[in-house]
């Protein structure tokens, strides 16, 4: 069953019946190139129209959406093979957090990603990409490992946050996340890390220290997700959409303040509508920052990495000019 949001529903329409004309002109052998052709190129109009005027809680929707592709779909992309590794060598391992070793542009590096479920079963599995405590000493053990051979880091932000319940707090939920972001701060690796979907609270930042945070165009990143604070400032989840628009959660709007570094722009109508395309895109950002990265010194990246978080949200304030009795000379 094909998943769509309302506001897309005039693109899938176009979308089916086009599908349905070249059926038809393969089934009966007949040219339907000018009527295909006019289509696409209605569809397309459309898709830039839709897609020009979106409203921070329908970029919210795609972030969110059924068919984006989510971090195990890039691997095989973006990435030569992959070996996981499981496992945080406390307790248990933790299928909401992918980890291991593969190759970018035949560079070896360490993936660590969170992970969503795609059916209900494996919804249930990836705990909706909602990590517990192992899987962030999962991913700091493998992002050490990283450090210790000095190969590059590359994670994948894709969470509605960490898992808030009894068992996760028993095992240290807020400990091992602050024990992440602490421990990142002092990897001496290059550090890049993308937001591909949903980048929510904590259980976001518990891997996003990075010395380059990248972020797709339709995704999203903040402290707290539009419903819980919705349901905070007012007391009603419905306010959503209002919470969505205060919120500033966009990538357009993150990168002025300092919090994401570059944006990370989708094919035509959304990631979820060209995986391959997506990738790619995703693929170059990352090679170019390696690139840019690969040749600093530990003790360089290390500076750099404290001082990006220090000054993330500055505002320059302008001081008001001295009239002059101000500027008079004391007695």
């Amino acid at each position: 069953m094909e998943a769509f949001f309302e506001f897309e529903k005039p693109i899938v329409t176009l979308e089916k019946r086009l599908r349905e004309l070249r059926e038809l002109a393969k089934s009966e052998n007949v040219d339907f190139g000018p009527e295909m052709k006019a289509l696409e190129s209605k569809m397309e109009s459309l898709i830039d129209e839709v897609y020009a005027r979106l409203t921070p809680w329908q970029r919210v929707q795609l972030s969110r959406h059924p068919n984006r592709p989510y971090a195990a779909d890039y691997l095989p992309l973006i990435f030569g093979d992959f070996v996981e590794l499981h496992g945080d060598r406390l307790f248990s391992d933790d299928p909401a957090i992918i980890a291991g070793l593969t190759t970018l542009d035949d560079r070896a590096v360490v993936v660590v990603a969170n992970q969503k479920g795609r059916n209900t079963k494996q919804k249930i599995e990836r705990n909706f990409g909602m990590a517990k405590p192992e899987g962030y000493r999962k991913s700091l053990r493998v992002m050490k490992l990283a450090a210790q051979f000095h190969l590059p880091i590359i994670t994948f932000i894709d969470t509605p946050g960490a898992f808030p319940g009894l068992d996760a707090e028993e095992r240290g939920q807020s400990e091992a996340i602050a024990r992440c972001i602490m421990e990142m701060f002092g990897l001496e690796s290059p550090i890049i890390s993308c937001v591909i979907g949903e980048g929510g609270s904590g259980g976001a930042l518990a891997v996003g220290v990075a010395d380059r945070v990248l972020m797709q165009e339709f995704s999203i990143y903040s402290v707290i997700s539009p419903e819980s604070c919705a349901s905070i400032l007012w007391s009603d989840s419905a306010m959503n959409e209002t919470a969505a628009k205060i919120m500033k959660m966009t990538p357009e709007d993150l990168q002025p303040l300092g919090v994401i570094d570059e944006i990370v722009r989708e094919p035509k109508g959304g990631a979820h509508r060209d995986w391959p395309a997506a990738a790619r895109l995703i693929k170059k950002a990352l090679s170019k920052n390696l690139e840019e990265l690969a040749d600093l010194t530990p003790k360089t990246l290390l500076a750099q990495r404290h001082k990006k978080f220090r000054q993330m949200g500055d505002v320059a304030i302008e001081q008001p000019t001295p009239s002059k009795e101000d500027r008079k000379e004391a007695p």
